[in-house]
């Protein structure tokens, strides 16, 4: 939990530049389906993990979609730990694509999971349902991958890579197949439509394999992260990093202003990464999804701390990439 003195930190810069943070219209509606996972990788602020057993329920999946039907909130991201691994997942995406409103669903998938016993049809249940598939693919190079996330990750991911173009991911706009690349320690991402090109080059030379877009993520230093860097003896040099790099341009496209983060239990915040700072919305008492009117969101003030200066560091971050070209 961030201290009053690391919120006032990140406030007092909004301050000293004249911006205000706060919410606009809600577009994405992010839930975290809970923290485990097949890879225990550095880099993830969710703590995520083979032995983690918080997981949400069908009944929690039956309020969100109910509350989402009468809403005009166009996408519904799909995260974790690993999303597929929840056992109603499948229900999960079955529900909300049987909603009278097209919804764009996101699967964040670290690409891992569709090669491992029980999950062989995984990928072909995607593309029936024309699911947007958003990967973790921290490199073009094996030993950057496996440092990051773990022994045969790269052999694996480049596997499912094949066979999500293999049906048609990647190769056509109804089946959206885009990377997402995470620094390798303690700095921030290269210019995204340069690493892009270099991704593309890459990966079709290489392996035959075609994506969309590549996204560009700072490294959040919460969690496991700020474990590493803590571990390394390079927080304070990681958090000055972001400080020196605040960029105000990247403010107004802060996630936090269209997305709802929701939790496994369906509790409400501002981020993913506010939610696992444990910065749940309060009205007196804890807030969850359904106890939200969605037409009351607008122009409420975002929790701030510390780690928004990740958000906010040179061309900005968000779980769509980049915020500022050319910065």
């Amino acid at each position: 939990m961030p201290t009053a003195e690391e919120a006032a930190s990140f406030a007092a810069t909004l301050h000293r530049h004249g911006l205000d943070l706060r919410r606009g219209t809600t577009e994405i509606l992010q839930i975290n389906t809970g923290k485990l996972c097949n890879l225990t990788c550095i880099h993830c602020h969710v703590n995520a993990g083979p032995k983690r057993k918080e997981i949400i329920t069908r009944h929690t999946i039956d309020r969100i979609v109910d509350w989402l039907a009468v809403t005009d909130i166009h996408t519904v991201d799909l995260t974790g730990g690993a999303p597929e691994m929840i056992p109603d997942f499948r229900y999960f995406v079955q529900r909300l694509r049987a909603l009278p409103q097209v919804r764009t669903i996101i699967d964040r998938c670290n690409l891992t999971i569709l090669n491992e016993t029980g999950y062989e049809d995984m990928a072909e249940f995607l593309a029936a349902h024309r699911v947007t598939i958003v990967a973790s693919m921290p490199c073009y190079c094996p030993e950057n991958v496996n440092a990051q996330r773990g022994d045969g990750v790269f052999d694996s991911s480049i596997r499912a890579l094949q066979r999500l173009n293999s049906i048609g991911y990647g190769r056509t706009e109804d089946l959206r197949l885009d990377l997402v690349y995470n620094p390798n320690g303690d700095r921030l991402p290269p210019a995204q439509a340069e690493l892009e090109v270099d991704y593309k080059v890459e990966l079709k030379k290489h392996f035959d394999i075609e994506f969309h877009r590549l996204y560009c993520i700072t490294n959040m230093p919460i969690s496991r992260f700020k474990s590493w860097l803590k571990n390394n003896g390079k927080l304070n040099h990681y958090m000055d990093l972001l400080r020196q790099s605040f960029n105000p341009a990247a403010v107004n496209a802060l996630m936090c202003r269209h997305t709802l983060s929701v939790g496994w239990q369906g509790e409400v915040y501002d981020c993913d990464f506010n939610q696992q700072l444990g910065l749940q919305w309060r009205n007196g008492k804890p807030l969850f999804l359904w106890d939200i009117n969605p037409s009351n969101l607008i122009d409420r003030p975002v929790a701030l701390g510390e780690h928004c200066f990740g958000c906010t560091a040179g061309s900005g971050s968000s779980c769509s990439g980049t915020l500022v070209s050319g910065a």
